[in-house]
Formats: C-alpha cells, structure tokens, sequence
C-alpha cells in the first residue's frame, strides 16, 4: 500500500452506494473528491485539477460519454485521465470511451483489488508524464521555463485578457555585451552568469501568476498578466536593478563595470482580433530602443488596441496577416 496522498481522485457518479464503495478503497491512499452529477463533476475537475478521474457512464441529464467529451476539449482538463465505470460489458460501448479519451474500463460489480491496482498504475503513469512534459518545458542550462513553456503560457493569458478585457505585459530582457563576457572570460563563466541571472530574475518575479522564461541566447522573457505598461515598468525596472546589484564583473561592457541587463517592456488590452505576436514585436522594438540609449535602462510602452488604430494601419496588419495566412 501507498502512503496518503499519493493522488488526487475524482469519482463522477449519481449512485451514492458505488461512490461510498469507491470512496471506502481509495481514500486509505488517495485523496478523493466526489461528485453526483456531470456538471458539478466538470467544475470541481476545472477548479481542483485531480490526477484521475473515475467515471460513470449512465447518468441522467449529462452522460458520461459528454463529461469526458468536454474534459478533453477543455485545454485545462485534457490531460487529466479519465476511467470509465459501467455495468455495460460490451466491446461498442468500450471502443466509443475509448474513442473520446478515456484510458480504461473498470466493469461493475466492483473489484476492490482490481480497483486499487488499475488506480495506482494509471497514476504512476502520469506522474511520468507530467515528469516528462515539466522537463521538455524547462531550459536544459538555467532551470526557468523555455520558450515552449513561454509561448504555451503566453496563449493561454493571451485569451484570458482578451475574454475579460485585460491587460497584459510582456518584457523582454537582454543581457548587455554577454559576448564580450562569453569572449574575455570564457563559456564556462558565462554559463555560470546566465544561471546566476536566471535565478535573481525568477526570484524577482513575485506572482505565482507571472513567468520568467529564457528566450533563446542571453535573452530572457517575462510574462506579467493582468499588468498595464506602468506596473509593468516597474517590474522592470526592479529586475534590472537587481541584476545589477549582483555585481557581476564585466570589464568589458560600455554600459558597466558589472554584468547588466537592458529590458523592453510592452503593454496592451488586446482585443479579438488582435495578434499577440504584435506585442512581442513591439516588446523587442523597446528593447532595441533601450540598448540603442545606452543599455542598463528600460524602455517600455502601451501597444494600442485594435480599435485605437488607424486605418491605414488596419489596412496593413490584415495584409501582413494574410501573407502568413
């Protein structure tokens, strides 16, 4: 037996004698979380993110062939497993679960070893998963995010703000004269600069909502949701002074005498049609202006939203849309 808390699951079925059975075999060892019906069942998945979701087929008003078909259009939900119980032994109604997603069948009347077994075995599997995906989304150098991570979180808020008419920053963040740093004191002290610098920006982001990924090179990216231009400028500006703060010996920078960063820092409340790539573009835009000035400095601004724009420049973000198109 495991210890408590090896999982987290959720039980979706109208039956309260099947959820009690479930319930009695399984919270020795995990967490379960229940639900009588499928929409309450949706919401506690979407709030409470379960490692695994056992399922009931027969339900009135939303079966289970719905719950799991709107678990898996749910970007949030997709990857939670789901497996399907049900007195229906047969191989059509297995095929068509299996076909919407599930992982698994556990036939009733309920075996509490197989139960347990089949359980543990699907929650070891995506606890590997997850190991997988968490490392093929982190930077192989620093540890921060990578730009995958970035670009996938970046969606994701993008959205949001756009449904609920927020704001949304983005700075870009660039390591001033690292290779002269890389040349005068060689790779392996600038791997150890970009490691240190990782570190002290990630740790300057305070938000649990807010990410800080590397970008490519000496070039690191900072997501800040639900922030306009001038909080986002502060955050800038606080990560830049912190860098320097290190002190980090560059004698080979104009800017410095210690290893600094030059940041651009761009804002909008994007609208429907807005391209989020756009503030991307307008981000390194500031950040070429702040390494133009001087470097060591931050240079931020408010991209304007789709209906602030002029015509003509209407006109000529649809044409380039539809050259990419």
């Amino acid at each position: 037996m495991g210890e408590p808390g090896d999982g987290c699951v959720l039980v979706i079925d109208d039956d309260l004698g099947t959820i009690e059975l479930l319930r009695s075999i399984l919270e020795p060892v995990h967490r379960v979380l229940t639900a009588s019906e499928g929409p309450t069942g949706l919401r506690i998945a979407a709030s409470e993110l379960p490692d695994l979701i056992l399922l009931d087929i027969v339900m009135p008003g939303m079966d289970g062939y719905e719950v799991c078909r709107r678990l898996k259009a749910d970007p949030l939900t997709e990857g939670i497993p789901v497996i399907f119980i049900t007195s229906k032994d047969e191989e059509e109604e297995e095929a068509r679960g299996l076909g919407l997603g599930g992982i698994d069948y556990i036939i009733k009347p309920i075996s509490a070893p197989i139960l347990d077994a089949r359980v543990r075995n699907h929650l070891d599997l995506k606890r590997y998963r997850d190991l997988l995906e968490d490392l093929s989304m982190k930077d192989g150098l620093t540890g921060v995010a990578n730009r995958r991570r970035f670009d996938e979180v970046f969606g994701r808020e993008w959205e949001h703000a756009v449904r609920h008419r927020l704001p949304i920053s983005v700075l870009l963040i660039d390591v001033d004269h690292f290779k002269q740093f890389n040349d005068n004191y060689g790779h392996g002290a600038g791997d150890e600069c970009l490691l240190t610098l990782a570190r002290t920006l990630e740790g300057a982001v305070r938000r649990h909502m807010d990410l800080l990924a590397r970008y490519g090179g000496e070039e690191f990216a900072c997501l800040l949701a639900e922030t306009d231009e001038e909080s986002g400028r502060v955050v800038a500006d606080r990560l830049r002074a912190q860098v320097k703060d290190l002190r980090i010996p560059h004698a080979f920078s104009s800017a410095s005498s210690y290893v600094t960063v030059s940041v651009g820092a761009a804002a909008t409340v994007p609208a429907a049609d807005d391209d989020p790539m756009d503030l991307l573009s307008h981000a390194d835009r500031l950040l070429y202006h702040a390494k133009e000035s001087g470097r060591d400095r931050t240079a931020s601004g408010t991209l304007r939203t789709w209906e602030e724009a002029s015509t003509g420049e209407r006109f000529a973000t649809e044409r380039r849309r539809s050259r990419r198109g």
